[in-house]
């Protein structure tokens, strides 16, 4: 990490000697982490024998979904839009086995809240966030979540329906949760190529969200608006910007 950290504090490109005075590591050992680094994509090697650091932990690369880099931009965001409509906030995303993996959880300060235990993935078709989630996906790769992922003693047909719901609207409600009593709405982070990367999903009890659904409505999709144009930039700033000054 002090490595890591050095290189992201230079503007050029550096050698290897530069780095070993600068750290004052044995040549062998500096020499072992650069190219590990360069490696996992963090660093490259320039033609001229000098490393340049090109992204940082958590930002994307071809073999890495930047989960990290979409929570640190939308976090501040859903920590807002909690304090502003007192509902519960979360930031979820689609696995490679295609559960939903909430990357967060913001409670609001109020006595009667929802929780969940965001430790437990979700089955995608079973709450709002995941229903928006799968919306994202292509066409053949939906037709075959619903053929190896769906349940028999679930509607295949009934949650196509709702994910062309969620792509034709912008968002998902969902007043009959798994969880009783609980309710929620989902809203897409879309990435600089517009596909879906995230989803805001404010969730919280069912009378108090349904009574107040065209708020909850207009602020998640706010939310989520705001969260994608700051991965955008954070995400054009890395691509134009590599080694950080």
């Amino acid at each position: 990490m002090d490595l890591i950290e050095w290189l992201a504090s230079r503007s050029q490109a550096v050698s290897l000697v530069e780095v070993v005075q600068a750290l004052a590591l044995p040549k062998s050992s500096t020499l072992l982490l650069l190219r590990t680094l360069v490696d996992a994509r963090y660093v490259t090697r320039q033609a001229d024998g000098r490393y340049l650091l090109i992204r940082l932990p958590g930002e994307p690369s071809e073999t890495n979904s930047g989960w990290g880099m979409i929570l640190r931009v939308a976090e501040p965001i859903l920590r807002e839009t909690v304090a502003a409509i007192e509902e519960t906030g979360f930031i979820a995303v689609l696995t490679g086995d295609w559960q939903v993996r909430y990357l967060n959880k913001v409670l609001p300060m109020r006595e009667i809240r929802y929780d969940r235990d965001i430790a437990t993935q979700r089955v995608a078709h079973y709450v709002a966030s995941g229903l928006m989630l799968l919306s994202g996906l292509a066409d053949e790769d939906l037709e075959a979540y619903l053929r190896l992922s769906v349940p028999d003693e679930d509607d295949p047909g009934a949650i196509a329906a709702r994910v062309s719901a969620a792509r034709r609207e912008g968002y998902v409600a969902n007043l009959h949760g798994r969880v009783e009593g609980a309710a929620g709405v989902a809203a897409p982070i879309r990435d600089p190529e517009g596909r879906i990367v995230a989803v805001v999903n404010m969730s919280g009890p069912r009378e108090r969200i349904a009574n107040n659904l065209s708020r909850v409505t207009e602020v998640t999709v706010e939310a989520a608006r705001r969260a994608s144009e700051a991965l955008s930039r954070r995400m054009f700033k890395s691509e134009k910007s590599p080694a950080r000054n």
